[in-house]
This record gives C-alpha cells, sequence and structure tokens, in this order.
C-alpha cells in the first residue's frame, strides 16, 4: 500500500488537491484517514507555524510514519490521533476536514460524517475525492441526512459545508 500511495503523490502530488480545499495561514485542519500522512504533511506546511493540523487514522503504523515525516521536515504542528471514529476535537474547532480516498470504504459512515460536521466550524469545508466513487453517489451520501450542503466540484475534490450549525 505505501508504494503505491508512493506512487499516487508524484502523478497526482497532494498540493494540488489540497489547492482546492482553500487551506489558508493559520487554519486548523483534520486529516481524517491520513494514513501515512502526505496530505498532513503538506497540510502542516500551508498552515505555517500559527496553523494546526490533526492526523486521524486507525492504524499505529500509519501514525508512526506521519510522525517520522513531521520529524524530518521539521514541523511541530502535526497532532496524531489513533481512533476509527471520534477525534476527541473540540466542536466547531476545524476550518477544514480532508476525507480523501477512504469513503467508499469505511465502515460506520454515518457515524463518521456525525463526527466531521460536530468538529467543524459553521463556515468550516468539508474537502472530498474517493475515486471509487460516482459524483451522484458522492453527493447523495454526503448530503442525505440533513449534516452537509454541496457546495461545488473541483477538478478532483468535492466541497460541502456543514448545515444547522
Amino acid at each position: 500500500m505505501a508504494l503505491f500511495l508512493r506512487f499516487r503523490d508524484i502523478f497526482m502530488p497532494p498540493g494540488s488537491l489540497l489547492a482546492e480545499a482553500g487551506i489558508k495561514e493559520g487554519a486548523s485542519i483534520l486529516d481524517y484517514g491520513c494514513g501515512p500522512g502526505s496530505y498532513s504533511i503538506k497540510a502542516a506546511q500551508l498552515v505555517g507555524e500559527r496553523g494546526k493540523v490533526y492526523a486521524l487514522d486507525i492504524h499505529p503504523l500509519a501514525l508512526k510514519k506521519v510522525e517520522k515525516a513531521a520529524k524530518k521536515k521539521e514541523l511541530s504542528n502535526i497532532r496524531t490521533i489513533l481512533s476509527n471514529c471520534a477525534t476527541g476535537l473540540e466542536s466547531a474547532s476545524m476550518d477544514v476536514v480532508l476525507l480523501y480516498d477512504l469513503f467508499h470504504d469505511l465502515k460506520g459512515s454515518e457515524a463518521v460524517l456525525e463526527e466531521i460536521h460536530r468538529v467543524l466550524k459553521p463556515e468550516g469545508v468539508l474537502s472530498f475525492s474517493d475515486h471509487h466513487m460516482k459524483e451522484e453517489g458522492i453527493i447523495s451520501k454526503l448530503t442525505e441526512k440533513g449534516l452537509f450542503e454541496f457546495s461545488g466540484k473541483g477538478r478532483r475534490t468535492f466541497t460541502f459545508h456543514p448545515l444547522n450549525k
């Protein structure tokens, strides 16, 4: 899997997806299902010292890779979270949540969307990408429970905003 992700990062650099998420310096980011941290590391560079990136994954080895990469790049603004759903973050504390290449295989997706909704600020952004799903399926799955509204499609990502905040 790690080899596949290295090839993915060469042909689809993390920065191109993150540009569509509208990440700004000083922002708080949650990379949900971060894997080895390609997006987490790039996001940490984009938000700068005043920002914070939380890298969440169910696999301890993935989080160790994130920590190792952050140390190598001298990034002190990344925190890892070992979890399959709950983040432990404060409500309405995240500017952007990244949900990339994970949703199609996610068990308990409703609980995950509820947790993402809980931690996003009212003006926050859920940046979504999953090449295993069709556009109609993505939009219907993320909007059907009334937690998010679809607000746009980039080249490779879909943007959603939380409702009822």
